[in-house]
């Protein structure tokens, strides 16, 4: 009997289980597994490229120094407000960057298009500031546009000095600024780069690409370039990416993966100091296959929905027939879904939110209250419902309209 007893409960909590959370059954293998383990990286974010939801974080929103992953924006910059086709020229101080460097000299011109290929393969620092001098005329004057990107993209702790990534600080309106990031401002910027802009497909194009080879416009001399992302032959579906080092950032790392529908997006700061140089690769790995592995992708429309009331009691409105309330029916509107990949350990809920009455008049389409879609308690989704006919208020005319009908049948 106990035994008997112990199985109806379980089923239960089973079945209950699934009603709250109708996604528990479909996600991920593990639902004890919560983390992807030790990581090296002291900064680190795993995002659903789709949504942009952070699936995984450590110390996301701590602020750190980004090095190189910092030519992604200074890539698409150049893509969305330059012309690949123009030419740039080196100034003394992009001829005087450090190595990593192209070597270009002053009054040496180059085509943009090429010097964007020296910038994300070969990571080449003084290519950076020819191009940010181009661009925003001087490299204050550019990372401005950076910064003014970065506020467009929604990053909320990020601030470029440098169009390289090189170590700086500043002093804006009496504070003491460093060029830096976030790991999760760092995977919203690689977002927007690989599926938002409207030059994604150019930036998908220049970073993946193996090698490079080119010329100074006068022909006098050629450079090649060799892509250092080894991630793109790491995984099936990688995407992009860049890496990075300063002293003080140490190795970082941000690339992006897509493959079985899912886009994801990793971001690494402080992956270790030399002699480490490929934990950003085992971090990454792990974070990627971890993804796939733990998250499936669901439609928010597939959650079980709130108890809605089918009418909504209209005060002083008009209704069929004296003495009887007035009433308007509920509607929902369907907005556009969103699909998110989902663990087994995200909770998923719908909450309805209404007017439990209104008064006359009342328009057809008014608002009555709204379904919120949320996950974690976070509201990824909203439904308008309105009111599904006019109802008008009650006045003279009504009530001697509906006095003489009385009278008319007879009635009191």
């Amino acid at each position: 009997m106990k035994k008997t007893c112990k199985i109806i409960l379980a089923i239960f909590l089973l079945v209950t289980g699934i009603l709250i959370n109708p996604f528990l059954s479909y996600a991920g293998n593990d639902a004890e597994t919560t983390d992807p383990g030790n990581l090296y990286a002291l900064s680190a974010v795993l995002m659903d490229g789709a949504s942009g939801r952070v699936l995984y974080g450590k110390n996301a929103t701590e602020p750190r120094a980004m090095a190189s992953t910092t030519k992604i924006m200074t890539c698409i910059l150049i893509l969305e407000q330059g012309n690949p086709e123009d030419t740039a020229t080196t100034s003394g101080y992009a001829a005087s960057m450090p190595k990593v460097h192209l070597g270009a000299t002053e009054g040496e011109t180059f085509y943009v298009k090429d010097l964007l290929y020296s910038l994300m393969l070969e990571s080449h620092n003084d290519s950076a500031v020819i191009l940010a001098e181009y661009l925003g005329e001087s490299v204050s004057g550019f990372a401005a546009k950076m910064n003014e990107k970065a506020r467009e993209i929604g990053c909320k702790d990020t601030w470029f000095i440098t169009p390289n990534g090189l170590d700086a600080q500043e002093e804006v309106q009496g504070e003491v600024k460093k060029h830096h990031t976030t790991a999760e401002d760092l995977g919203k910027i690689m977002r927007y780069c690989i599926l938002q802009s409207p030059k994604k497909e150019a930036f998908l194009e220049i970073t993946r690409t193996p090698s490079y080879s080119f010329s100074d416009t006068e022909g006098k001399k050629t450079f090649s370039c060799n892509n250092h992302n080894a991630f793109l032959s790491m995984m099936e579906g990688a995407l992009s990416g860049k890496t990075g080092f300063t002293s003080e950032a140490g190795y970082c790392y941000t690339g992006a993966l897509e493959q079985d529908g899912k886009t994801l997006i990793v971001a690494l700061l402080g992956c270790g100091w030399p002699n480490n140089k490929n934990y950003k690769w085992q971090d990454t790995r792990n974070l990627m296959e971890y993804g796939l592995e733990h998250y499936s992708l669901h439609a928010l429309s597939e959650a079980r929905l709130p108890g809605i009331p089918e009418t909504v009691p209209v005060e002083n409105g008009q209704s069929k027939t004296l003495g009887q309330q007035a009433e308007v029916p509920v509607v929902r509107v369907p907005s556009e879904d969103v699909k998110l990949l989902l663990g087994a350990e995200d909770q998923v809920k719908t909450i309805y939110q209404g007017k439990k009455s209104l008064s006359a008049p009342v328009k057809e389409g008014e608002k009555i209250g709204e379904i919120q879609y949320q996950v974690n308690g976070e509201t990824w989704k909203k439904e308008e419902v309105v009111a599904g006919d006019a109802v008008e208020e009650i006045d003279y005319s009504w009530c001697l309209e509906q006095t003489m009908n009385r009278w008319a049948k007879g009635g009191t």
